[in-house]
């Protein structure tokens, strides 16, 4: 059967897609997909393009309401959705930031060779299953109370550091530098800091992970090698986890407030979930200074998870940390909200960008890049599934004039969490994976159906689009050979 969307889309070019102005009444903008023609035939079978356009009805949105190629169903936002809208006259919409408020990644790199690491992957695994605290509802190890999470919220990484967790070293190399300065705790009720509170320094449940990685191809090598990326065969260590319980609460409780700030302030939508306030509106504000505080809480978490991580590997291999080269190469969210000033229409202006399973993906140059990578531009960390790979990818000059300076995030799912697990019923995927020379330990052995490699696209075609399309560059691709899932 003809999907509807085959007559709708505009074909830009073999990689970008337009949805019409004209295709709905009331839309203020076009709808922009970056996709194959082979992705395409996925991606019309959901509604996520009808959340592409849905979001195009947002009060003062500019340019287009984009999707990158890893789209699929979300709240309100399709995931892999960017939409920016302008401070004076725009909104800021909980459901274009998501529930786990800065999900993210964060990279280390080692000294340490596949060969000197197969004899210890199992040791390795176990000994991050035992050191980092993970699975649904999980508690840390971390103690603090109201007033130390408040400090938490305020400090972000700084706070984790201060702590003995890492050092300042990964804070250069965190986007933001692991804190947004706007975040106020008295925007946070007393329910989301309770759920918050004993989980700092959990890897959690879902999708999130550690993963052991071995770097297999190296598309740049010189500018691989300013991130530390040396040669084929190097063990990396990938981190991807977010804001726990609080940031689900802070984005619950903000739906239902914006809910009643989209009558107070008169504002149409063809979606409730798109609930939202001006920016500049008290309840605008008081929801990006919730949100910050659940982007810190995340930063400090992956810095204190990135501490054990380290603690771990020097422990199975009985070497110094410095010997093994664990250090940070970048961390990025990939759920969050941004005040960036971008050129719409030949002129600069300052707009609230809403990346919900997207990247930031600025270009070399460009002042928010921290010193090391300034001349490369913004390292981009795109994981894929537990059974293939996941890629380095640097932002581009393209990215800042076509999507607000982002990208994707990850691999996308193909199937929903349930349908995952009724197409995969009997199946063992941890012998699966074990067959194929990875090793994956979890809090939940029967939800690894649920993140199977089944359920998700290949991560490589996500990034063939994004590195064709021009807005981001692979540099570096990595395969898994142990994976700790929550």
């Amino acid at each position: 059967m003809t999907s509807p969307w085959q007559q709708v889309l505009n074909k830009i070019d073999d990689y970008r897609w337009e949805i019409p102005r004209t295709y709905k009444e009331g839309m203020r903008v076009p709808g922009l997909i970056f996709a194959s023609e082979s992705m395409l035939q996925d991606i019309r079978e959901e509604h996520s393009l009808d959340q592409v356009v849905n979001v195009a009805f947002l009060p003062g949105i500019v340019n287009y309401s984009l999707a990158m190629p890893d789209i699929h169903w979300g709240y309100g936002f399709p995931i892999g959705g960017v939409a920016a809208t302008r401070i004076t006259d725009g909104v800021i919409s909980p459901g274009g930031v998501g529930f786990d408020i800065n999900c993210g990644v964060r990279l280390l790199r080692t000294n340490l060779t596949e060969q000197e690491v197969r004899p210890r992957i199992k040791q390795l695994v176990a000994d991050f299953f035992t050191n980092v605290p993970s699975g649904l509802g999980s508690e840390g190890k971390i103690r603090v109370s109201e007033k130390e999470l408040n400090r938490v919220m305020l400090k972000g990484s700084a706070w984790a550091v201060e702590q003995g967790f890492g050092e300042p070293a990964d804070i250069t190399v965190t986007e933001e530098a692991g804190c947004i300065k706007t975040a106020d705790p008295d925007r946070v009720d007393s329910k989301a800091k309770k759920r918050g509170i004993p989980q700092l320094g959990t890897l959690g449940s879902g999708n999130h992970f550690l993963e052991i990685q071995v770097l297999d191809a190296i598309y740049e090598p010189d500018t691989a090698r300013v991130m530390g990326i040396e040669e084929i065969g190097q063990v990396l260590v990938l981190i991807h986890t977010g804001s726990r319980g609080l940031g689900h609460q802070i984005c619950s409780d903000h739906v239902a407030l914006l809910g009643a700030a989209v009558k107070k302030y008169g504002i149409n939508l063809p979606d409730r979930q798109l609930a939202c306030a001006p920016v500049e509106s008290p309840e605008g504000q008081d929801y990006l200074a919730a949100m910050a505080c659940a982007a810190n809480y995340a930063w400090a978490n992956r810095q204190c998870i990135a501490h054990w991580v380290r603690e771990s590997c020097v422990k199975v291999f009985n070497k110094s940390r410095r010997d093994l080269g664990l250090e940070q190469v970048y961390d990025v969210a990939h759920n969050i909200a941004k005040i960036e000033e971008h050129t719409v229409d030949g002129k600069k202006i300052k707009l609230c960008v809403h990346r919900k399973g997207a990247t930031r993906a600025f270009p070399a140059g460009h002042p928010y890049i921290p010193a090391p990578y300034r001349q490369i531009g913004q390292p981009v960390l795109i994981p894929g599934d537990m059974g293939r790979y996941s890629f380095i990818a640097l932002g581009t000059e393209l990215a800042m004039k076509q999507t607000f300076g982002s990208t994707c995030h990850g691999a996308g799912r193909l199937q929903s969490r349930s349908q995952a697990k009724r197409s995969l019923r009997g199946t063992d995927i941890a012998k699966a994976l074990e067959a194929r020379g990875i090793t994956v330990m979890a809090a939940n052995v029967g939800s690894l159906a649920e993140e199977a490699s089944e359920a998700y696209k290949d991560v490589a075609d996500v990034v063939e689009v994004i590195h064709q399309a021009g807005i981001s560059r692979k540099i570096a691709r990595a395969r898994p050979i142990g994976v700790v899932k929550g």
